[in-house]
């Protein structure tokens, strides 16, 4: 069974995130919903549990077969949240982002982010005015370097297999070096045999500008979910940098799904 894991809060931002989720989710009955709520203080307690019991019921209303919740008090929001995540098996941790000024992205945005940069399993980052409709199309950036060393095959086979989507796998190509190389080709064989079951289509961008070049692919292709793999060496390509990734994720109008090998 697939369990899904929803950190919520009183914040729109998240009950956002959350009904986005439950109608992704609407009718799999192979799908557990987990509800999960960090409070501080003792006196919270009936507030937060009367808050979890009417959002169970809303998602349920929407669709979804399977809903529980978790209520902790105390300890620090990503450390509980990792460990929740690990002793349920989730497949998919699915979370809000919220903030477009400097300071609210280093303040509002950061637990999300923090959360997608641990390596816990999936991280869907969902925009404030996200409105699902279908998961029909998913775009994955991939600079196809190291593909079958680099690639959390299982993780995104396991979230592919949720939706069944039309995988397009995009590598935005400098304008200065504008030709398909043999690690390209490599690459493209290796995907096709990780995601064998996915028939991936492959699209070569020439493009300086990779923010860009992945916004007009998402528009032009009707993308409803990115797939990107956070990376921090400094020796590593620029392209799927964790900062890149927080570009992504703060500037994008669909959501962003974070995994890590």
């Amino acid at each position: 069974m697939n369990k899904v894991i929803i950190p919520v809060d009183f914040s729109e931002t998240a009950l956002n995130a959350a009904r986005f989720t439950a109608r992704m989710l609407a009718g799999k009955k192979d799908t557990l919903v987990i509800l999960y709520h960090h409070y501080d203080h003792e006196d919270d307690f009936d507030v937060v549990k009367n808050f979890m019991e009417s959002l169970k019921k809303d998602l349920l209303l929407r669709g979804d077969t399977a809903v529980e919740y978790e209520m902790e008090m105390g300890g620090n929001l990503i450390d509980n949240l990792e460990l929740l995540a690990q002793s349920r098996k989730a497949t998919l941790i699915a979370m809000g982002i919220t903030g477009k000024s400097a300071f609210e992205q280093a303040v509002v945005g950061s637990k999300t982010l923090e959360l997608a940069d641990r390596k816990i399993c999936p991280v869907m980052i969902i925009p404030p005015k996200a409105v699902f409709s279908a998961i029909k199309n998913v775009a994955f950036a991939s600079d196809f370097n190291n593909v079958e060393d680099s690639t959390p095959a299982a993780q995104i086979n396991a979230v592919l297999d949720m939706f069944n989507p039309n995988l397009h796998i995009v590598n935005v190509i400098p304008e200065n070096n504008v030709s398909v190389t043999d690690e390209h080709k490599q690459g493209k064989d290796e995907f096709t045999a990780i995601f064998q079951n996915h028939s991936p289509e492959f699209y070569f961008i020439v493009m300086n500008d990779f923010h860009q070049a992945l916004d007009n692919f998402v528009k032009d292709h009707n993308i409803d979910l990115l797939l990107t793999i956070p990376r921090h060496h400094s020796n590593e390509s620029g392209l799927l940098r964790s900062t890149n990734t927080k570009k992504l994720a703060y500037h994008s109008s669909i959501p962003i799904l974070a995994t890590h090998k």
